[in-house]
């Protein structure tokens, strides 16, 4: 009889999240310069992937019991690692529509749960769309099973193939109950740059249990309350009902030492940036389809990395969700910035993520039916699924070609339609979509504009007065005032906002409040600006617009 282990709680969720209109899987396109001896990654992905880590020989089953995760006894690399052919001019188009044929073809339920399409006649080159179920492991741990599979060098030895062997190993542990399930999965959280991974940790260790429930069980209690209480964000294009029908675009990379540059001259993260852009891009495009975009806020559901050093190198998993509202309706794009920055602050340092991840773990030991309808409440409050990771500096090897381009989607749950991919790689930053075919069916025509937007900010910082440092605070006040307005409707959405800016700084004296204003105007100079070359914060391909 093949060996067994039961399923962790949290991965069990995600099995049975899979409907025919949204499949729990992680969609990855990666685009080579050359071609790709297909029996060398056949044999690198068996050697590498297959034989380091059991789950990806393993069958998911389902039982009254529960889930398991059971060994695969006819296992055949052959049926994971597939070989195809672009018809056509074998571009761009054609593989961003098979990548949207796969995204929607469910995987074997009776093998394990993965597959690599090898393209290799893309653009003169070689693709690869991979297609691992999400109950396998979250996008963090993916990124790492995908990069363990590439060199440094494309002269690295090329990958004998071997025989993967099956060790024995134990059962993992079942939660008990919805305390206990929420402690475990609590002792993971770690949060970089903020104390939330402090009060999980602390939450889920102190001896007195008592105690720490009264001292953090307010905020997770408020916090879920918050969440249950949230109202579904404005009524656009991008709501409905999802479809069978999925289409897959992506945009060339920006330059991230720009992205870098900018935030660091508006003190901003990298990621504050990015999701400024995705909100000016989606402003954009709902213009251009002659929508309104007055008072309209899109809210996007992000994946939040919970993982410990411990989890290092594991599958399964460790990550909470977080929602983030983005203000579509603002016109001025740094008024968008610094709005994305508040709110994305207000998120690092509330109880979401591991609150979500704890409810991920208790539904998943609940009836289907209820993990169904708590999903679906959930889903309901949001239009899109953003994720934004971090890749790799320098150029990857696989199988001896350079991976010159790389995208992946996380899925989206229930009626969400529009997912977002933000991802780094060899110093450069990859814009990607999936969309639903009701809600947008032409993604296309929206990746470009991500850049459009980035190119507007960096623009626009070039009409501040360069002639003094740069200083963030003096350009909110010089462009809109001392904090930019929001309507109604997101002040009741975020109701913290308000008070995120005064907790972070605190200027020796108070500027007066100034009116909002759209269009920046330069300060006036008592002397004119000298001549003399810009300075050399912007970036070179700008410099001859200052």
């Amino acid at each position: 009889m093949p060996q067994r282990e039961r399923m962790s709680a949290v991965d069990t969720a995600w099995l049975r999240m899979d409907r025919p209109t949204n499949l729990m899987m992680i969609v990855g396109v990666m685009v080579f310069d050359e071609r790709i001896d297909f029996a060398r990654l056949r044999n690198t992905v068996e050697a590498r992937m297959v034989g380091r880590y059991r789950r990806f020989r393993q069958c998911a089953v389902q039982e009254v019991t529960g889930a398991y995760w059971e060994d695969d006894p006819d296992f055949d690399i052959e049926a994971h690692v597939k070989r195809r052919v672009l018809p056509g001019k074998a571009g761009k188009k054609e593989l961003q529509a098979l990548a949207s044929e796969l995204s929607v073809q469910p995987l074997n339920p009776g093998k394990p749960l993965w597959r690599f399409d090898l393209v290799e006649n893309y653009n003169g080159g070689s693709a690869l769309v991979a297609r691992i179920h999400h109950s396998i492991a979250d996008g963090i741990a993916l990124v790492g099973v995908i990069l363990s599979l590439t060199d440094q060098s494309p002269n690295a030895p090329a990958q004998r193939r071997s025989i993967p062997r099956l060790e024995k190993r134990h059962a993992d542990a079942m939660p008990a109950g919805l305390l206990e399930t929420l402690v475990e999965t609590l002792t993971s959280a770690v949060s970089m740059g903020t104390d939330l991974g402090g009060k999980a940790l602390n939450l889920a260790s102190d001896a007195d249990r008592l105690s720490t429930y009264g001292k953090y069980g307010i905020g997770l209690l408020t916090e879920l309350a918050k969440l249950l209480a949230m109202p579904v964000d404005s009524p656009t294009s991008l709501k409905g009902k999802t479809s069978t029908v999925k289409r897959v675009a992506w945009c060339d990379p920006i330059p991230l030492g720009e992205v870098k540059a900018l935030g660091k001259a508006l003190g901003c993260s990298v990621n504050d940036i990015l999701l400024a852009a995705v909100a000016g891009a989606l402003r954009a495009y709902f213009q251009q389809k002659g929508e309104s975009v007055e008072g309209v806020e899109v809210r996007a559901v992000i994946p939040v990395n919970l993982r410990s050093a411990k989890d290092e190198g594991t599958l399964g998993n460790r990550f909470g969700l977080g929602t983030l509202s983005l203000p579509v309706y603002e016109a001025n794009p740094f008024a968008r910035l610094f709005l994305v920055r508040e709110r994305m602050n207000e998120l690092k340092n509330s109880y979401q993520p591991p609150l979500t991840l704890g409810l991920l773990a208790a539904v998943g030991v609940a009836p289907k039916m209820v993990q169904q309808q708590f999903l679906d409440i959930l889903a309901a409050k949001a239009s899109a699924v953003m994720t934004n990771v971090p890749g790799p500096k320098q150029p990857l090897y696989l199988a001896g070609a350079c991976l010159d381009q790389v995208m992946v989607w996380v899925p989206q749950s229930g009626d969400i339609g529009i997912g977002v991919s933000i991802l780094s790689y060899n110093d450069k930053v990859q814009f990607g979509m999936v969309t639903d075919r009701h809600f947008v069916a032409d993604p296309e025509a929206i990746t470009p504009l991500f850049e459009a937007e980035f190119e507007k900010m960096l623009l626009a910082l070039l009409m501040i007065d360069w002639d003094t440092p740069l200083d963030p605070q003096h350009i909110e006040q010089q462009l809109f005032g001392r904090k930019p307005a929001m309507p109604s409707s997101a002040a009741a959405a975020s109701p913290q906002a308000a008070t995120a800016r005064p907790r972070r700084a605190a200027p020796a004296k108070a500027a007066p409040k100034a009116k909002p204003v759209v269009h920046p105007k330069p300060a006036a100079a008592a002397e004119p600006p000298p001549a003399a070359a810009p300075a050399p914060r912007i970036p070179k391909r700008f410099r001859g617009l200052a």
